[in-house]
C-alpha cells in the first residue's frame, strides 16, 4: 500500500534536509460495512503525503493503531492505551532529534485520540517543538471547501467527510453500502462512558450517501493549503492566537 509508507532511502531524506517531520496517527477500528478498519490511517497518511508532495518535510510511517476504545463493541478493533501512545510519539520524537529533527507535527486522523492535545500541550512548554494537525477549524474549513453540507458534530465517524477521502486518495477501499449508510444521531451525552454501541448499531453516525471523491481532493487540498500556517509557526515563523493546532 504505497500511499500508507514513504518510499524514500536514507540519501532522499538527506538530500531533503528537512527540519520538520510529520508522523501520521489512525487507529484500526470499525467504520461501518463498507470502509476497513484502517480508515483512520489511510486518510492520515493520505494527508500527510500530499503535505510532503507540497512542504520540506520528512514523512514518517504512521502509527496505525491507538485509542478506540468506544469502539470495543465491533469486531477487529483493537486499541491501545493513551500512556502507550504518549510513550510512543515521545519515543518518536526523541529519536528525530538524534537525527537532526527537532519539530514534529501529529497529522491525526482519529478524533478519538483526545491524549494527543496533552502531549503537544507538554512537548511545548519550552518552544514550538511540536504541533497537531488538522486542528477543528481546519477540519471545517476542507468541509466548506469541498462544499460538504455536514459539520464535525452530525458527520462524526464513517460520514460524507471520511468516505469522501477515500473515495479520493484511495477508492479502492471502499465497499458498497455507503449510498444507503446514513445514520445521524445529534445527542450523544454519554458516548465515552457508554460507547458507540448506545447510538448505533451499524457503526456509523454521519451521511456517507453525500460522499464523493471530488468532495475528498477538495477538503484534502484545502487542508494541504492550511498547512502553511502550522508549518509557520512551529518553525517560529508567525506566533499568534491558538485555534487548537498547538
Amino acid at each position: 500500500m504505497p500511499h500508507l509508507m514513504p518510499g524514500l532511502t536514507t540519501e532522499e531524506v538527506r538530500a531533503r534536509k528537512a527540519a520538520v517531520a510529520v508522523l501520521p496517527i489512525g487507529s484500526f477500528e470499525q467504520h461501518g460495512p463498507y470502509l476497513p478498519l484502517i480508515t483512520d490511517t489511510a486518510i492520515a497518511c493520505i494527508i500527510a503525503n500530499e503535505i510532503a508532495d507540497a512542504y520540506p518535510v520528512q514523512s514518517l510511517p504512521p502509527i496505525t493503531i491507538s485509542c478506540s476504545h468506544e469502539h470495543k463493541a465491533w469486531p477487529g478493533t483493537v486499541s491501545i492505551s493513551s500512556r502507550t501512545l504518549y510513550a510512543i510519539i515521545a519515543d518518536v520524537q526523541q529519536s528525530l532529534r538524534q537525527s537532526g529533527i527537532s519539530k514534529l507535527i501529529l497529522i491525526n486522523g482519529h478524533g478519538g485520540n483526545y491524549v494527543l492535545k496533552n502531549i503537544v500541550q507538554e512537548a511545548t512548554v519550552d518552544g514550538p517543538r511540536m504541533a497537531l494537525f488538522p486542528a477543528s477549524a481546519d477540519w471545517a474549513q476542507a468541509r466548506a471547501a469541498a462544499g460538504m453540507t455536514t459539520n464535525d458534530h452530525e458527520d462524526m465517524h464513517a460520514g460524507e467527510l471520511e468516505t469522501s477521502i477515500l473515495l479520493y486518495g484511495s477508492p479502492r477501499f471502499v465497499r458498497n453500502g455507503y449510498q444507503d449508510g446514513d445514520h445521524t444521531v445529534d445527542e450523544r451525552p454519554d458516548l465515552l462512558t457508554v460507547g458507540m454501541e448506545a447510538y448505533t448499531t451499524s457503526g456509523i453516525i454521519g451521511r456517507p450517501s453525500l460522499a464523493s471523491a471530488s468532495k475528498g481532493k477538495s477538503a484534502v487540498a484545502r487542508l494541504v493549503e492550511s498547512f502553511t500556517r502550522c508549518l509557520d509557526i512551529i518553525t517560529d515563523k508567525r506566533i499568534g492566537a491558538g485555534d487548537g493546532t498547538l
